[in-house]
């Protein structure tokens, strides 16, 4: 009787020890993974008018850091998708789902199948001798699908190009689109959601509970 009396107890101590221990373990992976912005990736995109790649140079353009979160909670449609420091053919996501249409919303411009409006009302409408050309990772969408519904999936280039063009001009201005998302991915951007706070031991043992 005693020889299974002290294994009940040793096994009530192991359950104990055992428990203790996976509830230390979550608490210190909570602790290291910690992380405010637990969705942020980046893709690429350019747009053409007619042979000329639009600037986006209004401050209109671009969010500031006061527009940025530190928690899950997206209030604004501008914090799903945006564009920091001048940057302009950087966009910045921090949503699930977001399409490049919410995101040209978010600029104030709108394209639809076989038209673009951008901020100030101007609308290209596909004519008998104009299309809207649409390349997304190098794969041509032209009278395909329209852009307005994909997600933005990381690292994505986009091509936008209104105009009478030809497949080797399309395939030129392509070549324009820039592959740094990559990048941004991988390091803090200067004046961003990703670099506009630091995490501090508060922060992170404040997260634990």
């Amino acid at each position: 009787m005693k020889i299974n009396l002290n294994f009940k107890q040793n096994r009530g101590v192991f359950f104990l020890c055992g428990l203790l221990l996976g509830i230390v373990s979550i608490l210190v992976i909570r602790f290291i993974t910690y992380n405010p912005h637990p969705i942020h990736y980046h893709a690429n995109f350019a747009v053409y008018i007619n042979g000329q790649r639009e600037t986006f140079d209004s401050p209109q353009y671009y969010q500031e850091v006061t527009a940025c979160v530190l928690t899950n909670a997206i209030t604004l449609p501008t914090q799903r998708a945006h564009m920091h420091d001048n940057i302009n053919s950087v966009v910045h996501v921090h949503d699930h789902a977001v399409t490049w249409g919410q995101f040209f919303e978010n600029l104030g411009w709108y394209v639809g199948p076989n038209y673009i409006e951008n901020q100030n009302g101007t609308l290209y409408e596909e004519n008998a001798d104009n299309k809207l050309h649409v390349v997304l990772d190098s794969q041509d969408y032209t009278d395909v699908s329209p852009i307005t519904n994909m997600v933005i999936k990381d690292r994505s280039r986009l091509l936008i190009s209104f105009g009478n063009i030809d497949n080797t001009t399309l395939s030129a201005e392509f070549k324009t689109v820039p592959m740094t998302a990559a990048y941004y991915d991988t390091h803090r951007d200067p004046s961003s959601c990703s670099g506009s706070e630091t995490i501090t031991l508060s922060d992170r043992l404040h997260h634990l509970f």
